[in-house]
């Protein structure tokens, strides 16, 4: 065999052998293609979809340090001052469907010493109605500064609400349960109804509120106007009780007014004054003896906010109070620093 026929055999022997190792050969199956985050424009900014969902999902909060500040000359051992930091985040999920937008919500927060409950909301709303977990309307419609008490702080509860919308026209009812608030603790009744009506036309905006509470048999009614005048906003409230309630307990009667001043693009000023007719509580819940006190008070003081830049602002406010049958009046604010995303 000379040396042209060994290297002939070679080759075809290798071409066999390559051929079939070729019919033998494992391919890599291509990859699934990613599916990035999209945008979701359908519900306003901040939205994206969930992937492999028709899910819109956006996720807010905020970041805020703040220095609070309360005159204890009382002969209270507390500090005057305290220094307190709060994260808050917040999560909406929409979708469209085939009776409406149906959205839920999740609020939560978090206080540097305070182990307490993390959820501040959490509630699903569908054709007009909100089912969960939320903040009440005593809650969601006060004034704009921080001098006004609008409520009694306590008007977070479980509660079913339905809100009519007509654009410059709403009217809404509600049903909460007050259980962590009762005035009649052998009732049982821990529950409450609320109405709201309001009506928007230009720069003037009115609504009332009326609430009963089942437990006290008690009720409480809150009115605000707000209105576009000059290079501000007025606002006026009043508030009334017929007896202390869930809804109200500060007084049984009370009347605010601010005015926002908006003094350049980034800042506003807000000096606002309230007065309380028959302020404080005397005698005893449980027994259903609780009855409004008999002494007058007021509040005066002025708040101050700055944007300083996107995401960025500060807010301060300074305020008096003053209670008939007090030797001396209390001073209260804060400085704060807080960042929104």
């Amino acid at each position: 065999m000379n040396i042209k026929s060994l290297l002939l055999g070679s080759a075809a022997a290798l071409a066999a052998v390559s051929g079939a190792q070729a019919a033998d050969a494992i391919v890599a199956a291509e990859p699934e293609p990613m599916e990035y985050v999209r945008v979701c424009d359908a519900f306003g900014t901040g939205y994206f979809y969930i992937p492999g969902t028709e899910t819109c999902l956006k996720v807010g909060g905020y970041v805020r340090t703040q220095i609070n500040y309360i005159d204890n000359d009382s002969g209270s051992d507390a500090a005057d001052w305290d220094a307190r930091t709060k994260g808050y985040l917040t999560f909406a999920a929409k979708n469209d469907t085939e009776i409406g937008t149906v959205s839920a919500y999740i609020n939560l927060e978090a206080w540097d010493n305070d182990d307490g409950n993390l959820l501040d909301g959490a509630w699903i709303n569908v054709a007009g109605f909100d089912i969960g977990y939320f903040y009440n309307w005593w809650d969601d419609f006060g004034l704009s500064g921080e001098t006004d008490w609008a409520d009694n702080g306590n008007t977070l509860h479980n509660a079913v609400r339905y809100v009519y919308d007509g654009g410059s026209f709403q009217a809404g009812l509600a049903v909460e349960e007050l259980s962590d608030v009762l005035y009649d603790a052998g009732t049982n009744d821990d529950v409450g109804l609320s109405a709201l009506i309001r009506g928007t036309v230009g720069g003037v905006d009115a609504l009332l509120i009326a609430s009963y509470d089942f437990d006290a048999e008690e009720a409480a009614f809150k009115a605000r106007l707000t209105a576009d005048l000059g290079p501000g906003t007025l606002g006026i409230l009043g508030v009334y009780a017929t007896d202390p309630n869930a809804f109200w307990d500060i007084s049984e009667w009370s009347v605010a007014a601010e005015y926002k001043i908006q003094a350049t693009e980034k800042l506003f000023i807000t000096p606002a004054v309230q007065y309380f007719g028959d302020y404080g509580t005397v005698g005893t819940a449980a027994l259903d003896t609780l009855d409004f006190g008999g002494d007058d008070a007021w509040r005066v003081g002025i708040t101050a906010g700055y944007q300083i830049t996107e995401g960025l602002r500060t807010l301060a406010t300074v305020n008096y109070t003053d209670v008939d049958g007090d030797d001396d009046g209390t001073w209260d604010g804060f400085l704060r620093l807080q960042r929104d995303f």
